[in-house]
């Protein structure tokens, strides 16, 4: 029984998620571009992937940050790494689902975030502007690109999602969970590290194996 258990958390370790841009397996991508570069000496996402998650209307999705006018930068750069982790991660195993959508067949869901990623999100967005609680879908898309769907009002975010978990566990359909461990705890994930110091998710995405 060992092994078969061993062979299923292996399975969930340093894997890429079966998704529109991701690579099959990941390995060293040298090129990574800007915030992506995290990830750079184990990525599964490619340098073009990476270029276009800093694009403000990029080919990855379509999709449009400034939906309800000009998103702030410092909210802007949460987005992007939220991004970044999405495409390059390989340590989000534990967390992959099965999605039933025509652009991917892999999502991720209950990723526990550190309280501070969360939270400083939160603080950076909250006089950003949106119209939606869930951005994964009820968009306007007939223009190409996601527009606000009828009678629905832009307001800060602060009033859309009153708390920092609101807004993390929210947006993206629970994709992520707000938690109240600390970065470096190795029980949450980090949006944010130094990669000097090592990607702590590693270790994380072991723990929850």
């Amino acid at each position: 029984a060992t092994t078969a258990v061993m062979v299923t958390r292996d399975s969930l370790l340093n894997v890429c998620m079966d998704a529109k841009h991701h690579k099959a397996e990941p390995g060293p991508e040298g090129q990574l571009y800007g915030q992506c570069v995290l990830w750079k000496d184990n990525a599964c996402c490619t340098a073009n992937t990476s270029m276009e998650a800093h694009q403000d209307q990029s080919y990855l999705y379509n999709f449009n940050w400034d939906h309800c006018g000009a998103m702030p930068e410092k909210c802007k750069h949460h987005f992007i790494q939220d991004t970044c982790l999405y495409e390059c991660s390989p340590n989000l195993g534990p967390w992959i689902d099965q999605a039933d959508t025509s652009w991917r067949k892999e999502r991720i869901r209950d990723v526990p975030l550190c309280q501070e990623d969360c939270e400083q999100w939160w603080e950076d967005c909250q006089d950003a502007v949106t119209c939606k609680v869930n951005w994964h879908k009820g968009w306007n898309w007939t223009t190409g690109t996601n527009q606000c769907p009828k009678g629905a009002m832009c307001q800060k975010f602060k009033f859309v999602f009153p708390t920092a978990a609101a807004l993390c566990e929210q947006i993206w359909s629970g994709s992520y969970r707000y938690t109240s461990h600390h970065r470096g705890s190795g029980r949450c994930i980090q949006m944010w590290f130094d990669p000097v110091q090592g990607n702590p998710n590693i270790a994380v995405a072991q723990y929850y194996a």
